[in-house]
């Protein structure tokens, strides 16, 4: 009887330690392979045709599922937050003050650049609704020293132009610094713009007017008209 109890003890003690020592393996053998697993293996980021596909799928996706009026701060937050993750709008808001950017303070700077998010920002929105019933094809991609660009074609019942868009690595990242539509760049035109209202009144006043301009917008998108 004596020895059956301890038999049976040690037998229980062991399936109590096989059933810890199962429970401790999995761990062990996920810790040794994260460990095991080299820095640099992650996922690839996207290419550049990918990123704009991404850019594109995501504005579109936006847009549809936010197209009721009173969703429109939801709407301009979401557009807002694609453009700071997709675009190189540091880039684009320095390229379209040309000049004048060196004129301004660090604190004056960073307003500026605030302000073109916001104005980039309402512009997409508007032109993606414009263009959302169309089809694009992206027709070919050329890289070089980091930078690349994308050609596409947009088609459909209203439309059928040619958009460029140019971008720039950063960080494993392709961002769009420039869109070029039937040979006109978004940032020349923006450039062109500015230049003019600088040259007539001021850089300060430059900025007045893109805060009335996205005001606005903003009333206008609230309204539902």
């Amino acid at each position: 009887m004596a020895d059956t109890g301890e038999r049976a003890g040690r037998a229980q003690g062991c399936s109590s330690r096989l059933r810890r020592w199962w429970k401790v393996v999995p761990v062990a053998i996920v810790t040794c392979f994260i460990s095991l697993t080299p820095a640099n293996s992650a996922w690839p980021e996207p290419g550049p045709t990918e990123a704009v596909k991404g850019t594109v799928t995501d504005l579109l996706y936006i847009l549809k599922e936010l197209k009721d009026p009173g969703r429109f701060e939801a709407r301009r937050w979401e557009i807002e937050q694609v453009i700071r993750h997709r675009v190189h709008y540091e880039d684009m808001a320095k390229r379209s003050l040309g000049p004048s950017w060196a004129q301004l303070s660090d604190v004056a700077r960073r307003e500026y650049v605030g302000l073109f998010v916001q104005l980039l920002r309402d512009a997409l929105a508007n032109r993606m609704v414009e263009y959302s019933g169309e089809r694009i094809s992206y027709l070919s991609e050329r890289r070089e020293s980091g930078f690349a660009e994308v050609k596409t074609r947009l088609v459909g019942d209203k439309v059928d132009t040619f958009i460029d868009f140019r971008l720039l690595s950063q960080d494993g990242r392709w961002l769009v610094y420039d869109a070029v539509m039937d040979g006109a760049s978004l940032v020349g035109s923006y450039h062109a713009q500015f230049a003019s209202i600088i040259r007539e009144a001021s850089c300060a006043q430059l900025m007045e007017r893109i805060k009335a301009k996205t005001l606005i917008v903003k009333l206008f998108e609230k309204s539902g008209s």
